[in-house]
């Protein structure tokens, strides 16, 4: 038998063999680290790369939603003008009976002996010129129209009295409210006979 002699220094090899293992567990332990942070830049582009599909699909619905409230109000602009069109064409309905009523009335209130030469309307105003054959003719007039339920409001703005051929002649303008245009429940009622 031949026996077998370690001149080697056991503490030595003892030391080597750690370091080797020390190295190599530093090797793993780098190679895990790198391995981790591979994964998690990875997983950060990944991140990165959702929020910005999320972004782009925001963006996108955002687009889709203005472009639908741009359509809205440009319904809503129609239906305006429809509604103002519509508003128009009821005025003009209800007025249609409003100005037979307003000329039918001038003409029932006017006494004999006044002939109208002109008649202004600006909004509910109206203006009267006419020709009568005196001065009571035209307070006459005047109190007709206060009498009527379609006028309210007469008022003598000129009288200008001339004589021409031995006949006396009274030019007058008078202003007033016409309630034809106004609502039933404004007008004035007419006051009973007696």
């Amino acid at each position: 038998m031949a026996t077998r002699i370690n001149l080697l220094d056991w503490r030595a090899a003892r030391r080597e063999r750690r370091k080797k293992r020390f190295f190599a567990l530093l090797g793993a332990s780098a190679g895990a680290a790198l391995l981790l942070v591979g994964l998690g830049i990875a997983e950060a582009n990944q991140a990165v790369d959702n929020q910005q599909a999320r972004n782009r699909y925001l963006q996108q619905q955002i687009a889709d939603l203005d472009q639908q409230i741009k359509e809205i109000q440009a319904l809503e602009k129609v239906r305006r003008d429809l509604l103002s069109r519509m508003k128009v064409i009821e005025e003009l309905q209800a007025s249609r009976s409003a100005t037979v009523h307003f000329f039918d009335e001038i003409v029932n209130t006017l006494p004999d002996g006044v002939y109208l030469t002109a008649l202004k309307q600006n909004g509910d105003n109206v203006t009267i010129d006419g020709v009568a054959e005196s001065n009571g003719r035209v307070s006459t007039y005047m109190k007709n129209l206060d009498a009527s339920p379609w006028f309210s409001d007469p008022r003598l703005v000129v009288i200008k009295t001339s004589e021409k051929e031995h006949q006396r002649r009274s030019d007058f303008t008078l202003q007033v409210k016409n309630l034809t245009t106004a609502t039933t429940d404004k007008r004035k009622q007419p006051e009973p006979a007696q």
